[in-house]
């Protein structure tokens, strides 16, 4: 019984109950964790036929030796406790979220009686009140920027009371009325820890919440007649409305929502998270995980363990991808936050705006941080944006005819996967379809038996034929792409089709599709990628023309001799190699070739020795 086998009969014992699944490796180390609203049904599917399995599941499969279980009451339960085992076990095949850029806190210390008010990136057992955790690290840093500056607290790194200096000189942020002086030895401290604790509620609490309340209380005084009190509150909330202005506000529906940009370049997915408070954009956070291949899943899995411990819920998420999981996500992360929390995909309007601007974010960090490490990734991004490719084209073939006045009439494909060539892909295809010299005909009976073989192959393989290209390029202009178009259209094949087309000079100068040419000589490399790419298929398409070319040549040469034709010269080449070797064979050895007859041989011999005269 194979590995496979085993552990497929081991799922199908699985009880059909909700619970979490753990699979290990050889070494018995946790690969990968997962959920399931039934095991038997999700942790048997693994082991079945691979032809529905992304690339990524495929690896992890292979790699497993065992797993075991856990059963739990409900699949709410399951998410949460599947989360707490991923921060625990940090598998391998699992999205994992870095503790440095998932959460923040804000903290409180006490020192001396002194409160100081802090944004940290990570909690410790220092006595200190922590608040939190918060998700987006932007958030809760201007969210702490902006309570020191409204309740005029302190920026920098002293301590109280021991740098109290009553004659010292304070700093800049005195004077323009963002601190009140407390080393200076003007504020008590107990006005000062009051305002720490205002401080504190006005970042907790929201600040259009804060703002009500110190209305309310303003007011209140107004009419008690505490003018000075009035006038306190006053000057507090122009200084939260000021602070306010400096940010963009630019949510005029929902005032409370996260927004989910994604975008994936090579083997890696950015997600970027924009947070809206009261209709304000107050911290975004970008996430650079390995690529998101089935977003049905791995999506809502890093939606899943982003909001699991945060304790942080907007009332809307707004996304780019239809989950089948919706529903029960929107149910459980409504549990944890104790109000409804609704998932949305939007079409139109504020809200696509914003979800385009996420994932603007997030294609500029992911290429930011690419082509710090991987000029061909950074290459094929930008071949993705010029060409407005839905998907990144990681996968690339390329197509090119070489022919003499119709001669030898052949096509060369190339492979080139994340901006290299993929040798072992290559493909040589002779024309067979007609007699002569015709590119485009030629490159429609090409791409036609391409597709034809990809529909012969049972499932979709890695690499190869079985596998649909993300882009096609062919040497040419828009004659070759409109020739090809009809071609993958007949067929449903849907892949971007494009031409590469040559200057006078013969050098790539631009990309062509339908009436319309994409100049990529002033986009250094872009025009490198594009280049290499173009020069490698026709290299390898006239290598291949050439040498069937003095094959032919070789062979036409042979036919001259009586008794020898097409056929036993073709034999004849194979066998010694080269005219040269048939040329110093023996009589002898020429008859030893299957199908070259005594007399054959001889002939042959004499051709090339005449004053033998035969022996």
């Amino acid at each position: 019984m194979t590995t496979l086998e085993r552990l497929r009969k081991k799922a199908m014992a699985l009880p059909e109950q909700p619970g979490v699944y753990l699979m290990k490796n050889a070494a018995g180390r946790i690969i990968y964790i997962g959920k399931a609203k039934v095991l038997k049904n999700r942790v048997s599917q693994y082991f079945g036929s691979p032809a529905g399995h992304t690339a990524k599941v495929r690896r992890m499969v292979q790699n497993v030796q065992d797993f075991d279980y856990i059963i739990v009451h409900s699949e709410f339960e399951a998410l949460v406790l599947e989360c707490s085992l991923i921060k625990q076990n940090k598998p391998k095949y699992n999205i994992l979220l870095k503790d440095d850029k998932g959460y923040h806190y804000i903290k409180v210390t006490d020192a001396d009686g002194w409160k100081m008010l802090y944004d940290v990136k990570q909690k410790t057992d220092d006595g200190a009140v922590y608040y939190g955790p918060y998700t987006a690290g932007d958030s809760v840093s201007s969210a702490v920027k902006q309570a020191l500056d409204v309740f005029r607290l302190p920026h920098c790194a002293k301590r109280f009371p021991a740098d109290i200096r009553p004659h010292s000189r304070p700093c800049l942020n005195y004077h323009i009325k963002l601190c009140a002086g407390v080393c200076t030895g003007c504020v008590d401290r107990e006005t000062h820890n009051a305002a720490v604790e205002e401080a504190v509620a006005f970042v907790s609490g929201g600040r259009q919440q804060y703002v009500r309340e110190l209305t309310r209380q303003m007011q209140e005084a107004s009419e008690a007649l505490a003018f000075e009190k009035a006038a306190v509150l006053r000057d507090r909330i122009r200084a939260i409305e000021k602070v306010a202005q400096r940010q963009r506000v630019v949510s005029a529906g929902e005032k409370n929502q996260d927004v989910f940009g994604v975008a994936s370049l090579g083997g890696k997915t950015a997600v970027c998270v924009m947070n809206f408070r009261d209709g304000t954009l107050t911290g975004t956070d970008t996430t650079v995980i390995d690529r998101i291949e089935d977003p049905a899943e791995e999506y809502a899995d890093f939606l899943g363990t982003y909001y699991a411990d945060s304790g942080s819920f907007p009332q809307r998420i707004l996304i780019d991808t239809v989950l089948p999981q919706a529903a029960f996500l929107e149910q459980s992360f409504s549990e944890l936050a104790g109000r409804k929390v609704v998932l949305f995909v939007p079409k139109t309007g504020e809200p696509k705006t914003l979800l385009d601007m996420a994932e603007k974010n997030a294609a500029e960090k992911l290429a930011r941080v690419i082509s710090a490490n991987d000029k061909h990734s950074a290459a094929l991004y930008e071949l993705k944006e010029a060409l407005g490719l839905k998907r990144f084209p990681a996968y690339i073939e390329a197509y090119d005819i070489s022919n003499t006045a119709g001669q030898e009439n052949v096509c060369g494909m190339v492979v080139f996967v994340d901006g290299r060539p993929l040798k072992r892909c290559y493909r040589r295809f002779s024309i067979r379809g007609f007699q002569g010299q015709d590119d485009y005909r030629s490159l429609a009976e090409t791409l036609e038996r391409r597709i034809l073989e990809y529909r012969e192959i049972p499932e979709e393989t890695e690499e190869g034929f079985g596998r649909k290209p993300d882009l096609i390029l062919l040497d040419g202009g828009s004659g070759q792409v409109n020739a090809v178009q009809p071609v993958l259209d007949r067929y449903h094949f849907d892949v971007p089709l494009f031409g590469m087309v040559k200057d006078g000079s013969h050098r790539t100068r631009a990309i062509r599709h339908g009436g319309g040419e994409i100049v990529i000589n002033d986009r250094r490399s872009l025009f490198t990628l594009v280049s290499s790419i173009q020069e490698e298929v026709h290299r390898y398409a006239i290598g291949y023309h050439h040498t069937l070319k003095k094959k032919n040549t070789l062979r036409s040469s042979l036919t001259e001799i009586p008794g020898i034709g097409p056929k036993r010269a073709a034999l004849l080449l194979s066998r010694f190699g080269s005219l040269q070797g048939v040329r110093a064979a023996q009589a002898d050895e020429l008859m030893s070739v299957p199908g070259v007859t005594r007399e054959a041989a001889q002939a042959v011999y004499l051709y090339f020795h005449p004053e033998d005269g035969g022996n």
